[in-house]
């Protein structure tokens, strides 16, 4: 399958590592125009730099802002007044005591995983609408769908989000914009080595490992090992290319089998 997104302009929210780094280089080895997006102008600097060097002759454009807040969008939306591709995967997640979890940290799961992408989609979906073409897309989670009990604020966000997709690919039908969401399962980021050698023999290979970890850990999953980002990538470049335009509403999974169910 030849994916080309050249010509077009493709926005990752949370871009400067992670699923959102792969998200940025698999958009930007397809050929569109990738901006990079977080918060520290230092940061988005660096990553910037690295997507430059890891893809040769690709058009970054950093763009340092806080879409958690409507002047950061704003901004985004000044910095880049056309959009074709909108990837909202910007996330905040943690365990806290179900019982302990206060009201402020409630409403900043929800204004940071959910309220900035509808906020962003707001700003953009209606110079898709003009043009006749986008691609809007949520980052979710297998815990969208499998709740845990030590995240059910950030179990909520993500449940959110798969209504939030579904409710904007409504507004978009018929018009050339699909909107979808991504179901990403227990994936190797940042910090997740160092989890997974507490709970296993430190002495491990790093492959064995992880393995040993998934069997007792979090058996459900079929994959039997920790997703890696690109995997991730892999489905959103899809999504964002010509060839997904019969897929919309949907809330598709890059989970390797861990939600025990047929359908979301």
């Amino acid at each position: 399958m030849q994916i080309d997104l050249k010509g077009r302009t493709a926005l990752v929210t949370g871009s400067t590592q992670g699923i959102g780094a792969a998200i940025a280089t698999g958009l930007a080895r397809a050929g569109a125009r990738v901006a990079v997006n977080g918060r520290s102008a230092d940061r988005v600097r660096a990553g910037a730099d690295r997507l430059a060097r890891e893809v040769p002759g690709a058009d970054v454009v950093p763009v340092a802002a806080d879409v958690t807040t409507r002047a950061g969008a704003e901004q985004v939306a000044e910095a880049l007044p056309q959009v074709d591709v909108l990837v909202n995967n910007l996330g905040v997640f943690g365990t806290a005591d179900p019982l302990e979890i206060t009201d402020e940290e409630w409403r900043r799961y929800f204004e940071v995983n959910v309220l900035a992408a509808v906020r962003l989609t707001r700003l953009f979906l209606p110079g898709m609408t003009e043009r006749g073409w986008g691609r809007v897309q949520y980052i979710a989670s297998d815990s969208a769908i499998v709740t845990p009990a030590e995240m059910i604020h950030y179990g909520m966000s993500k449940t959110a989000l798969l209504a939030v997709g579904r409710g904007f690919a409504k507004q978009a039908a018929g018009i050339g914009v699909t909107v979808n969401s991504v179901i990403a399962g227990p994936t190797h980021t940042g910090g997740v080595e160092d989890f997974v050698y507490e709970l296993v023999d430190r002495d491990l290979p790093w492959d064995e490992a992880q393995r040993v970890f998934m069997r007792t850990h979090r058996p459900q999953s079929l994959l039997q090992r920790l997703i890696e980002p690109e995997e991730i990538a892999h489905m959103v470049v899809y999504l964002s290319s010509d060839q997904a335009s019969a897929t919309t509403g949907g809330a598709l999974r890059v989970d390797g089998g861990y939600v025990d169910a047929i359908l979301p």
